[in-house]
């Protein structure tokens, strides 16, 4: 895995446009005195971590969780399962040797879900169902190619955020702060634009290696963040080889996925729908992303259907997330609303950071006011 700016995982289209939209509230521990760091500019914190800087080795615990003031959803214990990922909170322990030497540990009560690369293979282990997919890649490139995974780190989240700095983004610093102990500076990105539901992001960098410990990010007029991932504990030290080797259990199901040096599947080359119906409209702060609503259904483990009401047998890809999508997604359009203009008509759901249409067969989902999904209706274009 590429913690850094570059990192990408090969996720269902699906899934990359939920685990995209989804953020969370979390208090992280962080009272503590502002170290005393050598003054930095905005410039120079961006270009800190915009410069794709060597991850050291490291060991140490990732905290995330989610709160988007969504109706209540049935509960879950599995971190894959769709109520999971978009409320509650995650600890991930992080063993970090090099770009393909890793493992991402997720423990839940009475089971763990863990993301493990040994430099050629990479595998996703969910203990709850004793399955493990197992990818392989070329020579050099596992660390591109990987598992999904339901949680995000600090390094991931800040490469997502900086995907969107240009000239429609405000770049200022704030009070320097610890993080898991390590001094930091801190680097505020907000949209000039209102339609945004994104008030400002705020970045903690490691002092001495440039590398994100914090990211936290508020929803357009909120004093509190809407989305906090960052390091609880953190020691810079390597990782014993042993956390990274992995052999599946007895008895476990395995898939084996075999991939090419070509581009990574689910990604497109640029805005617009490509041959399987995804694509995008606008950019940066105001990006709405539009795919078919049956591989949305399909992704998350539902039936394939262009209505929007989940049907009671599943079928189609398999899904990352599992157990309860079916249920989550029936509580998640019971809190939708009917919506109609001169665009067409459709179902709304709108939360603190996220709005999402469904139209006929198609979805559009950004971190946008509903104005922008209406401007998007039948315009992603190539």
């Amino acid at each position: 895995m590429n913690l850094s700016r570059r990192a990408r995982w090969a996720v269902p289209g699906a899934t990359v446009v939920v685990i995209g939209a989804v953020v969370a509230a979390l208090a992280i521990p962080a009272a503590q005195a502002a170290p005393v760091l050598p003054s930095r500019s905005p410039a120079q914190l961006l270009a800190a971590i915009s410069n794709d800087a060597k991850l050291p080795p490291l060991t140490g615990t990732v905290v995330e969780s989610t709160s988007l003031g969504l109706p209540q959803l049935p509960d879950a214990g599995s971190p894959t399962s769709l109520a999971s990922m978009i409320t509650g909170s995650h600890t991930i322990r992080v063993y970090y040797q090099d770009a393909s030497h890793f493992r991402l540990a997720l423990p839940e009560t009475n089971s763990e879900t863990d993301v493990i690369a040994d430099g050629t293979k990479a595998w996703l282990w969910d203990s709850a169902s004793n399955s493990v997919t197992e990818v392989i890649a070329p020579a050099g490139q596992a660390e591109k190619k990987l598992p999904p995974t339901p949680v995000l780190t600090p390094q991931q989240a800040a490469a997502k955020v900086l995907a969107a700095v240009g000239k429609t983004t405000l770049v200022s610093a704030q009070s320097n702060v610890m993080v898991a102990g390590e001094p930091a500076y801190q680097l505020v990105l907000a949209p000039k634009d209102h339609r945004s539901l994104v008030g400002k992001v705020m970045i903690a960098i490691d002092a001495k290696y440039g590398i994100p410990l914090r990211v936290e990010v508020f929803a357009k007029g909120s004093g509190s963040p809407a989305f906090q991932v960052g390091y609880t504990a953190l020691q810079f030290t390597a990782p014993a080889p042993a956390n990274y080797e992995f052999t599946p259990p007895a008895g476990a199901s395995v898939k084996v996925v075999t991939l090419g040096s070509g581009s990574q599947p689910g990604t497109g080359t640029g805005p617009g729908p490509d041959s399987s119906g995804f694509g995008t409209y606008g950019t940066g702060w105001l990006a709405v992303a539009e795919l078919p609503l049956k591989d949305l259904m399909q992704g998350l483990g539902t039936s394939g259907s262009d209505s929007a009401t989940p049907s009671s047998t599943t079928s189609g890809p398999a899904s990352v997330m599992s157990g309860d999508s079916q249920q989550v997604l029936g509580a998640l359009l019971g809190s939708a609303k009917p919506v109609s203009g001169a665009w067409g008509s459709g179902t709304l759901l709108t939360t603190s950071l996220f709005s999402v249409l469904m139209t006929g067969g198609e979805v559009y989902i950004g971190a946008v006011e509903p104005s922008v999904l209406y401007a998007a209706v039948g315009h992603a274009s190539a």
